[in-house]
C-alpha cells in the first residue's frame, strides 16, 4: 500500500509553522517524510510570494531540491487550474518545463484537462487523474487519455463526517469502475476517515499538510513526517482489526 506525502498544497506561508514553501525546506521535509515511511511525494511549486506556480523555474527549483534530498523517490507536482487558469497557458507551461516530475496530478473537471494531459504525456510525465465528483469521473471516462493514466485519485472534500466519507468514497469508486490503480484521500474532516477507508479497501492513500493540519486525535500536527507516521499507524490499526475479525 502506497502512502504518498503531500507536503504543502495550495496553502500559503503562515497557514502552518512547518509548511514547506522554499525549495530547500521542501527538500528537507521530503527527506523526513520518506524516512517516516512515505513511498512517493506530491509538491506544489511556489513563486516568491508562496503562491502555487507552474513556471518552469519554480518547478525546476523544487524538483531539484527534492531529488537531491531523496534520490530515486517518485515525485509529482500539481497542474491545478488555480495556479494558471487559462488552459492554453497551462499547456505552454508544461511544454516549457526544463526539469520534469515523475508524474503530475490533473483535475479532470477543470477546463482543458485533456489538452494538459496530452502535453504531459508527450513529455513523458505520467498523469494522475484527480476525480472529485461524478462530473469529473464522466469527463475522465470520456477522455482519450483515460487508459494512459498512472493512477486515479479519488478525492473527497472537507465537511464530511466519517460515515459520509465512507459512503462518498464507495460511490465514487463504484463510478470509476475498472481503472488504473486508485489512491483514495480526503481533505480536512474527511482526511483520516479516507485513510482508514483506503486501508480497509486495499487502496493507496496520501497524507500531509496539504490535506490536514491535524493528527487523528484532533491535535495539531507538528509536521509532515508526524502525519505520515500517524497514517501508517491508522493503516496498521485497520489491518489488525480486519485480521481479528477473520
Amino acid at each position: 500500500m502506497l502512502i504518498k506525502a503531500c507536503l504543502n498544497g495550495p496553502r500559503r506561508p503562515g497557514d502552518h509553522p512547518a509548511l514547506p514553501v522554499a525549495p530547500a525546506h521542501v527538500g528537507r521535509d521530503a527527506a523526513a517524510a520518506v524516512a517516516a515511511g512515505a513511498g512517493a511525494l506530491h509538491v506544489h511549486p511556489k513563486d516568491g510570494a508562496g503562491a502555487d506556480s507552474l513556471h518552469p523555474a519554480a518547478v525546476a527549483d523544487v524538483l531539484t531540491a527534492v531529488r537531491a534530498a531523496v534520490p530515486g523517490v517518485p515525485v509529482g507536482v500539481t497542474t491545478g487550474a488555480w495556479a494558471l487558469p487559462d488552459p492554453e497557458q497551462r499547456v505552454a507551461a508544461v511544454r516549457a518545463w526544463t526539469v520534469l516530475p515523475d508524474f503530475a496530478s490533473l483535475n479532470w473537471h477543470e477546463d482543458g484537462a485533456d489538452a494538459v494531459a496530452g502535453a504531459l504525456l508527450e513529455r513523458g510525465v505520467q498523469v494522475e487523474a484527480g476525480l472529485w465528483h461524478r462530473r469529473g469521473v464522466a469527463a475522465w471516462q470520456a477522455s482519450p487519455h483515460r487508459d494512459r493514466c498512472l493512477r486515479v485519485l479519488v478525492e473527497l472534500p472537507d465537511g464530511l463526517d466519517a460515515e459520509t466519507t465512507g459512503a462518498r468514497a464507495d460511490e465514487l469508486l463504484a463510478a470509476v469502475g475498472e481503472s488504473p490503480p486508485v489512491l483514495l484521500h480526503g481533505t480536512g474532516s474527511s482526511t483520516w476517515p479516507a485513510v482508514r477507508r483506503a486501508a480497509a479497501r486495499g487502496l493507496d492513500t496520501r497524507i500531509g499538510l496539504e490535506d490536514t493540519l491535524e493528527l487523528p486525535d484532533g491535535s495539531p500536527a507538528p509536521d509532515n513526517a508526524s502525519l505520515v507516521r500517524a497514517a501508517l499507524a491508522q493503516v496498521a490499526s485497520v489491518r489488525a482489526a480486519d485480521g481479528a475479525g477473520g
